[in-house]
């Protein structure tokens, strides 16, 4: 699939913003918008304010004076985990050209402060040297299961599965911290080979953060065309199983926990 991406410019007030998000303090977002194009992604609740009407995946604008505002904001934020990024990958592939993460995360690795990222691209193994700076860093890579086609067809945009357990890997072998955020698991879809996919992140994280797929901001639409184009036999399947009060979810939980005790691998089960 090619995605036509219109990169834009734009200035930012702050960079280092608090966040709701659970064992994180605060979020820095170099971009907004994400090339990644997730079809399931709730961050399109973004278009509310930017770039009103297009689609989400289309655009991406660099926020130009972020350097700028991390030198200022960085010594008054002496305590708390900054994550990269909340509703932006990034190492989305215009940050290979800008390398603005890279500026930002060597801010922060002067004042040492602790960072967590967060990304669907192997990229992030280009600041394996900055992040092994810090006294207290850790890598995530969202992996939503071990199927390349069901990948390409929901996150088109993103590199590999196996660039991903590759990429967790690296880092492990470094001394890194590591986790793999698995979510969101996709109905009837991500538990396919789910046990081999444990079995090959077993030796390489930390931690396994698990989430479900949640219909929020409008992704609906995209999902469900998502399915019908690679599994059009499962939707009405899916579609109840996405459901709130899924009964499916509750039962895959308890396959998740099962399969994670069995490996003795951490976890965190978010739904």
């Amino acid at each position: 699939m090619v995605i036509v991406v219109k990169i834009g410019e734009t200035t930012c007030k702050t960079i280092i913003n608090t966040s709701g998000i659970e064992g994180v303090d605060y979020a820095v977002n170099p971009y907004i918008g994400c090339a990644h194009g997730c079809t399931y992604c709730y961050a399109r609740f973004m278009t509310r304010w930017y770039h009103k009407g297009e689609k989400w995946g289309s655009f991406v604008d660099v926020k130009k004076n972020a350097v700028e505002c991390i030198r200022r904001e960085a010594p008054k934020k002496k305590h708390g985990v900054i994550l990269f990024s909340s509703v932006t990958d990034a190492y989305q592939p215009i940050e290979k050209e800008t390398k603005l993460t890279r500026e930002l995360l060597k801010v922060l690795a002067e004042y040492d402060l602790a960072v967590e990222i967060l990304t669907k691209s192997s990229l992030v193994q280009r600041d394996l040297d900055i992040l092994g700076d810090f006294t207290r860093s850790e890598v995530g890579l969202t992996i939503t299961g071990l199927d390349d086609d069901v990948r390409r067809a929901f996150e088109p945009g993103t590199s590999p599965i196996q660039e991903r357990i590759d990429t967790l890997e690296r880092f492990s072998d470094a001394g890194i911290s590591t986790y793999a955020f698995l979510g969101p698991l996709l109905p009837f879809l991500s538990e396919a080979k789910l046990e081999e996919l444990l079995n090959q992140l077993a030796d390489k994280v930390g931690r396994v953060i698990v989430d479900r797929l949640n219909i929020k901001a409008g992704n609906w639409k995209s999902i469900e065309k998502t399915v019908l184009k690679i599994r059009p036999d499962i939707l009405p399947e899916f579609k109840e199983a996405s459901k709130e009060d899924s009964a499916y979810y509750d039962e895959l939980k308890n396959r998740v926990r099962r399969f994670l005790d069995e490996r003795a691998i951490p976890y965190d089960i978010v739904y």
